[in-house]
Protein backbone atom coordinates (compact mmCIF):
# COMPACT_ATOMS: atom_id res chain seq x y z
CA UNK A 1 0.00 0.00 0.00
CA UNK A 2 1.25 3.46 -0.88
CA UNK A 3 2.00 5.86 1.94
CA UNK A 4 -0.85 7.95 3.27
CA UNK A 5 -0.80 11.76 3.16
CA UNK A 6 -1.98 14.10 5.88
CA UNK A 7 -3.74 17.25 4.73
CA UNK A 8 -5.04 19.95 7.06
CA UNK A 9 -7.92 22.15 5.89
CA UNK A 10 -8.33 25.40 7.81
CA UNK A 11 -11.32 27.63 7.22
CA UNK A 12 -10.44 31.34 7.12
CA UNK A 13 -11.17 33.55 10.11
CA UNK A 14 -14.27 35.63 10.75
CA UNK A 15 -14.82 38.30 8.14
CA UNK A 16 -15.91 41.90 8.50
CA UNK A 17 -19.17 40.91 6.76
CA UNK A 18 -20.38 37.73 8.50
CA UNK A 19 -23.69 36.14 7.56
CA UNK A 20 -23.50 36.99 3.86
CA UNK A 21 -23.05 34.62 0.93
CA UNK A 22 -19.37 35.24 0.31
CA UNK A 23 -18.29 33.34 -2.75
CA UNK A 24 -15.70 35.00 -4.95
CA UNK A 25 -16.20 38.48 -3.50
CA UNK A 26 -13.13 39.72 -1.65
CA UNK A 27 -13.78 40.84 1.93
CA UNK A 28 -11.42 41.51 4.79
CA UNK A 29 -10.97 39.12 7.66
CA UNK A 30 -10.98 40.62 11.16
CA UNK A 31 -7.77 40.82 13.20
CA UNK A 32 -9.35 38.39 15.66
CA UNK A 33 -10.15 36.04 12.77
CA UNK A 34 -6.50 36.05 11.72
CA UNK A 35 -5.38 35.45 15.33
CA UNK A 36 -7.86 32.56 15.66
CA UNK A 37 -6.44 30.89 12.54
CA UNK A 38 -2.87 31.29 13.76
CA UNK A 39 -3.78 29.80 17.16
CA UNK A 40 -5.60 26.81 15.64
CA UNK A 41 -2.94 26.16 12.98
CA UNK A 42 -0.21 26.08 15.65
CA UNK A 43 -1.47 22.65 16.67
CA UNK A 44 -1.13 21.14 13.19
CA UNK A 45 2.06 19.57 11.86
CA UNK A 46 2.61 20.99 8.38
CA UNK A 47 5.54 21.74 6.10
CA UNK A 48 3.73 23.62 3.34
CA UNK A 49 0.91 26.20 3.21
CA UNK A 50 -1.51 26.50 0.30
CA UNK A 51 -4.25 29.10 0.27
CA UNK A 52 -7.20 30.26 -1.74
CA UNK A 53 -6.25 33.45 -3.54
CA UNK A 54 -9.19 35.32 -1.99
CA UNK A 55 -8.02 37.79 0.65
CA UNK A 56 -10.01 36.37 3.57
CA UNK A 57 -8.07 33.10 3.26
CA UNK A 58 -4.79 34.51 1.92
CA UNK A 59 -4.45 37.02 4.78
CA UNK A 60 -4.90 34.23 7.34
CA UNK A 61 -2.36 32.04 5.54
CA UNK A 62 0.21 34.84 5.39
CA UNK A 63 -0.11 35.34 9.15
CA UNK A 64 1.16 31.80 9.73
CA UNK A 65 4.68 32.96 8.93
CA UNK A 66 5.47 30.36 6.26
CA UNK A 67 5.70 30.80 2.50
CA UNK A 68 2.26 30.53 0.92
CA UNK A 69 1.32 29.10 -2.47
CA UNK A 70 -1.97 30.65 -3.70
CA UNK A 71 -4.26 28.33 -5.64
CA UNK A 72 -7.58 29.61 -7.04
CA UNK A 73 -8.96 26.06 -7.06
CA UNK A 74 -9.42 26.43 -3.29
CA UNK A 75 -11.85 29.37 -3.72
CA UNK A 76 -15.35 29.25 -2.28
CA UNK A 77 -18.33 28.32 -4.45
CA UNK A 78 -19.13 31.14 -6.87
CA UNK A 79 -22.53 32.43 -5.77
CA UNK A 80 -22.95 34.43 -8.99
CA UNK A 81 -25.70 37.05 -8.63
CA UNK A 82 -26.02 36.16 -4.95
CA UNK A 83 -22.36 36.84 -4.14
CA UNK A 84 -22.04 39.22 -1.19
CA UNK A 85 -25.78 39.21 -0.52
CA UNK A 86 -27.68 38.55 2.68
CA UNK A 87 -29.61 35.27 2.26
CA UNK A 88 -32.65 36.93 3.89
CA UNK A 89 -32.95 39.23 0.86
CA UNK A 90 -33.02 36.43 -1.71
CA UNK A 91 -36.12 34.69 -3.11
CA UNK A 92 -36.90 32.00 -0.54
CA UNK A 93 -37.97 29.39 -3.10
CA UNK A 94 -34.74 29.77 -5.12
CA UNK A 95 -32.58 29.70 -1.99
CA UNK A 96 -34.40 26.61 -0.67
CA UNK A 97 -33.94 24.84 -4.01
CA UNK A 98 -30.22 25.65 -3.91
CA UNK A 99 -29.79 24.24 -0.39
CA UNK A 100 -31.77 21.10 -1.35
CA UNK A 101 -29.78 20.46 -4.51
CA UNK A 102 -26.92 22.89 -5.24
CA UNK A 103 -26.10 21.08 -8.46
CA UNK A 104 -29.58 21.21 -9.98
CA UNK A 105 -30.40 24.70 -8.67
CA UNK A 106 -27.19 26.77 -8.56
CA UNK A 107 -27.35 30.50 -7.86
CA UNK A 108 -28.14 32.61 -10.95
CA UNK A 109 -24.90 32.91 -12.96
CA UNK A 110 -23.18 30.93 -10.21
CA UNK A 111 -21.29 27.70 -9.94
CA UNK A 112 -22.75 24.22 -9.67
CA UNK A 113 -21.80 22.07 -6.70
CA UNK A 114 -20.29 19.46 -9.04
CA UNK A 115 -17.95 22.09 -10.53
CA UNK A 116 -16.73 23.06 -7.06
CA UNK A 117 -16.15 19.40 -6.17
CA UNK A 118 -14.28 18.81 -9.45
CA UNK A 119 -11.86 21.71 -8.94
CA UNK A 120 -11.26 20.89 -5.26
CA UNK A 121 -10.74 17.21 -6.14
CA UNK A 122 -8.00 18.22 -8.59
CA UNK A 123 -6.43 20.57 -6.04
CA UNK A 124 -6.55 17.91 -3.31
CA UNK A 125 -4.83 15.37 -5.56
CA UNK A 126 -1.91 17.78 -6.07
CA UNK A 127 -1.14 18.25 -2.37
CA UNK A 128 1.90 16.60 -0.83
CA UNK A 129 1.96 15.18 2.67
CA UNK A 130 1.87 17.62 5.60
CA UNK A 131 0.15 20.44 3.75
CA UNK A 132 -2.05 23.03 5.43
CA UNK A 133 -4.69 24.57 3.15
CA UNK A 134 -6.36 27.83 4.21
CA UNK A 135 -9.67 27.90 2.39
CA UNK A 136 -13.45 28.30 2.71
CA UNK A 137 -16.34 26.33 4.15
CA UNK A 138 -17.69 25.27 0.76
CA UNK A 139 -14.27 24.13 -0.47
CA UNK A 140 -13.74 22.10 2.72
CA UNK A 141 -17.14 20.46 2.23
CA UNK A 142 -16.21 19.73 -1.40
CA UNK A 143 -12.99 18.08 -0.17
CA UNK A 144 -15.04 15.91 2.17
CA UNK A 145 -17.35 14.97 -0.70
CA UNK A 146 -14.36 14.05 -2.84
CA UNK A 147 -12.24 12.25 -0.26
CA UNK A 148 -14.97 10.53 1.72
CA UNK A 149 -17.75 10.10 -0.83
CA UNK A 150 -20.28 12.28 0.99
CA UNK A 151 -23.06 13.85 -1.04
CA UNK A 152 -23.97 17.54 -0.89
CA UNK A 153 -26.57 17.00 1.83
CA UNK A 154 -24.23 14.95 4.02
CA UNK A 155 -21.43 17.52 4.03
CA UNK A 156 -23.78 20.11 5.53
CA UNK A 157 -23.91 17.93 8.66
CA UNK A 158 -20.37 19.15 9.44
CA UNK A 159 -20.23 22.33 11.51
CA UNK A 160 -17.36 24.34 10.04
CA UNK A 161 -17.21 27.70 11.81
CA UNK A 162 -14.54 30.21 10.92
CA UNK A 163 -11.05 29.01 11.94
CA UNK A 164 -12.20 25.35 12.05
CA UNK A 165 -9.41 22.87 11.31
CA UNK A 166 -10.15 19.55 9.63
CA UNK A 167 -7.41 16.96 9.25
CA UNK A 168 -7.67 14.28 6.58
CA UNK A 169 -5.52 11.18 6.29
CA UNK A 170 -5.62 10.29 2.59
CA UNK A 171 -4.66 7.02 0.95
CA UNK A 172 -4.56 6.60 -2.82
CA UNK A 173 -7.88 4.73 -2.87
CA UNK A 174 -9.64 5.75 0.37
CA UNK A 175 -9.79 8.53 2.94
CA UNK A 176 -10.44 8.75 6.63
CA UNK A 177 -11.20 11.83 8.66
CA UNK A 178 -8.98 11.63 11.73
CA UNK A 179 -9.68 14.89 13.54
CA UNK A 180 -11.91 17.93 13.54
CA UNK A 181 -10.81 20.73 15.84
CA UNK A 182 -12.57 24.00 16.27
Amino acid sequence: MTEARTVHLLRHGTTERPGLLLGHVNVKVTPQGIADCARIAAGAAFTQVVSSDLSRAADCATALGAPVHHDARWRELDFGDWDGRDPATLPTDALAAFWRDPDAAPPPHGERWSALVARVTAALADLPDATLVVTHGGAIRAALASACGFDARQVWAFDLPCAALLTLRLWPDTAQVVALRV
